[in-house]
């Protein structure tokens, strides 16, 4: 690759970099990216920030993928832990026994709350969802599953089955069998549901892709009660929620409610190896049943010594540094500071909602969602919108973000936020015909229009 000088890349070189993703991977994922300023490639990364590196413009990684990078970007102790075990070993055989594997269950079974204390390795986010599924379903002996609307699990068999959104499933239905859906944060909507038969309730305590709505105290502590009384699993998918993103080590520790199973992933890899794990309960039931069919759940990446090593690593840092107490303090600053804009702007936002850094801000229409997007990059952040409700825009900056980063953040906040209402003094009133709104709703017909519009330097 030539650049023109250390650490950047040329024009011509770009091009030719995403020519040769769209001839082997997808065209359709630039087009995707290009129309929203986010055609960008990635060079150094450090702490909450990356550059792009034909431009070298600074970005604030508002978006963490999706929570993986708690830890910060490019962390050097944890890069450092990596290179240590890939020095010296390889990933390991998953069929066989390590002292990594053991040391990360053990930590994993100290620091979860109440009595989970076994563990599961596994390679991703949807493949702890898939061993939690098919673990209350083989414990229980039952097969209904009891999901939440708007919910998102990941794109593997039971989790895309589980997924509360037809978008990513109705190409590939029939799905599997005995999946409901209830309305998030409505007790009375799963009690309804819920019988005998139902082997499992499956929920993000705040849903990511579903728009940062976050579960009640009183929304926990009744579906504990109500799988309590009808012996039912209560699943909590930590996978976005866990290790400090919220405020606390765990979600749960907000409310004090224990669930049977607890699935994570992404932050436990610190932004350098995939790894995950599902943490249940040691009760007869669920012990009993690993006891009897320990292979009931396999994963040939999850678990690997080296990514053990890196997650050990990162649960290091993050009890030295008490990452969580920062992610409070500073989602307290990010949040108070988007509520006073929003009081300045409430024909464009309709409300800011999470918990740590976990942040949402829901705008009054769903094509801002996409139009700020736009916005947001050109003012040198990269943030994302909901799949599963494009009106939310989702910020989840690293936990080792300082005040005076959200300081900063706030200000260019405000830039993409004037920036934004130059385009709405058109589109809006625009949006008020049904037609026009229909279609600056879709993301076939706005996707399109926004890489014309940037052939055209707009």
């Amino acid at each position: 690759m030539t650049s023109t000088h250390p650490g950047q890349v040329s024009r011509k070189t770009k091009t030719q970099v995403f020519k040769q993703f769209g001839d082997h991977i997808s065209r359709g994922q630039i087009r995707f990216l290009t129309a929203g300023h986010l055609d960008i490639l990635e060079r150094k990364r450090k702490g909450i920030c990356f550059s792009e590196a034909q431009t070298e413009r600074t970005f604030l990684d508002c978006f963490s993928s999706a929570g993986s990078f708690n830890t910060g970007r490019g962390n050097q102790s944890i890069a450092r832990a990596a290179c240590d075990h890939a020095g010296v070993s390889d990933m390991g055989s998953s069929m066989l026994l390590s002292p990594l594997k053991i040391r990360l269950a053990q930590k994993l079974a100290d620091l979860a709350p109440g009595d989970m204390n076994k563990v599961v390795l596994t390679g991703s986010g949807a493949d702890s969802i898939e061993a939690a599924i098919k673990l209350a379903r083989g414990a229980t002996g039952r097969d209904e599953v009891i999901s939440m609307v708007k919910a998102y699990h990941g794109h593997s068999g039971f989790s895309l089955s589980a997924g509360g959104k037809d978008y990513y499933k109705e190409l590939f239905e029939p799905l599997m069998p005995g999946f409901r859906l209830a309305a998030f944060n409505d007790l009375a909507a799963v009690t309804a549901m819920a019988s005998e038969k139902t082997a499992a309730i499956l929920l993000e305590p705040v849903q990511g892709e579903g728009g940062i709505h976050v579960a009640t105290d009183e929304y926990l502590k009744g579906l504990r009660n109500l799988c309590d009384k009808l012996g039912i699993i209560l699943i909590f998918d930590e996978i976005q929620t866990g290790f400090g993103r919220t405020g606390r080590l765990w979600f749960s520790q907000h409310s004090g409610v224990v669930p049977d199973i607890m699935a994570l992933a992404k932050s436990i890899g610190g932004g350098i190896c995939p790894n995950g794990a599902m943490v249940y309960r040691g009760t007869e039931q669920l012990t009993g049943y690993v006891n009897r069919f320990p292979f009931f759940h396999r994963s040939s990446g999850g678990g690997s010594d080296l990514g053990c090593a890196v997650s050990l690593k990162v649960i290091d840092h993050l009890m030295e540094t008490r990452l969580w107490e920062n992610a409070e303090k500073t989602g307290g600053m990010l949040k108070a500071g988007l509520n006073r804009i929003m009081a300045e702007n409430s024909r464009i936002i309709r409300e800011v909602r999470g918990k740590g850094l976990m942040i949402g801000i829901e705008y009054t229409q769903e094509f801002m969602g996409v139009l700020m997007a736009d916005c947001l990059s050109k003012s040198g952040i990269f943030a994302a919108y909901s799949g599963n409700a494009p009106q939310v825009m989702r910020f989840m900056l690293p936990l080792t973000v300082t005040e005076h980063e959200v300081n900063d953040f706030l200000a260019r906040f405000k830039k993409a936020l004037a920036l934004q209402k130059r385009y709405l003094f058109f589109l809006l009133p625009l949006s008020k015909i049904p037609i026009v709104r229909k279609w600056l709703n879709e993301d076939d017909i706005l996707v399109p229009i926004n890489v014309f519009a940037r052939k055209f330097g707009l």
